[in-house]
C-alpha cells in the first residue's frame, strides 16, 4: 500500500469519526431538548387539568392520567435518560399544582419509573449483543409486550406497598375513606380496599401508559424520523 493510499484511508477514517461525534452530540442535544419540552408539557397539562380532572371515587387518583403518558412517550422517543429526566422535571414541576402537593406527583413518578424499569434493564443487558438501535428492539411487539407485562407486575407490587405506607402514615386519617366504590363495593374500605383496588387501578393506568405512547411513537414511525437511540 502506497503512502498516498494510507493518507486517503486515514482521512476517510477521520471524517467518519468526526461525523460520529457530531451525530452523538446532536442526539444528546435532542435528548435534552426532548426532556425539557415534554417535562414542561406535562407540567402545563397537569396544572390545567389538576382542578377538574375526574378522579376515582374514594381515591386521589385520576381515572385516566395523561401525565404519565407524556413521560413514557418521551422515553420511547428520546431514550432512557430523556424518559427519566422528563419524569423528574414533571414530578417537581407538578408539586405546586397537585392537591396532595408532593405526594401525588411522587407516587406518579414511582409508578411510571417502575413501569419503564424492566425495559431499561433489559435493553442495558443486551445492548452489546446487537447493533440494532434500542428503540428498534422496543418496537418489536413481542419484546414490548414482555417488557411491558413485567413492568406492570413490578409497578403493581411497588404501588401497593407505597399506597399502604402512605395511607397508614401520612394520610392515616383518610384510610377509612378509601373504598371500592368504583367497583360497586362501597362497604369495602381501608387496607382491604387498597390491596384490591391499587393493583386494579395500576393495571388499568399502566396498560394505557404503555399502549398510547407505543401507538404514537411507533405507530406513526416517529422513532424513524428522529433515530436518537
Amino acid at each position: 500500500m502506497t503512502e498516498e493510499s494510507k493518507s486517503i484511508m486515514d482521512l476517510g477514517n477521520d471524517e467518519e469519526e468526526k461525523e460520529a461525534i457530531i451525530s452523538e452530540k446532536a442526539a444528546r442535544t435532542l435528548e435534552v431538548a426532548g426532556s425539557a419540552i415534554f417535562g414542561a408539557l406535562s407540567i402545563i397539562i397537569g396544572a390545567l387539568l389538576a382542578p377538574s380532572i375526574p378522579r376515582i371515587a374514594g381515591w386521589f387518583i385520576a381515572i385516566v392520567d395523561p401525565i404519565s403518558i407524556i413521560w413514557i412517550t418521551a422515553f420511547l422517543l428520546f431514550g432512557v435518560r430523556a424518559g427519566i429526566f422528563t419524569t423528574l422535571i414533571g414530578t417537581v414541576g407538578l408539586m405546586p399544582f397537585d392537591p396532595t402537593t408532593w405526594v401525588g406527583p411522587s407516587m406518579k413518578a414511582a409508578a411510571t419509573l417502575s413501569t419503564m424499569l424492566v425495559a431499561i434493564i433489559a435493553l442495558e443487558l443486551y445492548k452489546r449483543k446487537a447493533v440494532v438501535r434500542s428503540s428498534k428492539k422496543l418496537k418489536r411487539p413481542r419484546n414490548y409486550v414482555i417488557f411491558g407485562a413485567l413492568g406492570l407486575i413490578l409497578r403493581i407490587f411497588v404501588m401497593v406497598i407505597l399506597n399502604v405506607l402512605v395511607f397508614t402514615t401520612l394520610y392515616s386519617s383518610e384510610l377509612n375513606g378509601i373504598t371500592l366504590e368504583f367497583l360497586g363495593l362501597p362497604d369495602v374500605t381501608g387496607i382491604t380496599a387498597i390491596l384490591v383496588g391499587a393493583p386494579l387501578i395500576n393495571l388499568w393506568q399502566g396498560a394505557i401508559d404503555l399502549l398510547i405512547p407505543y401507538l404514537v411513537v411507533f405507530g406513526l414511525n416517529l422513532d424513524e424520523k428522529f433515530q436518537i437511540w
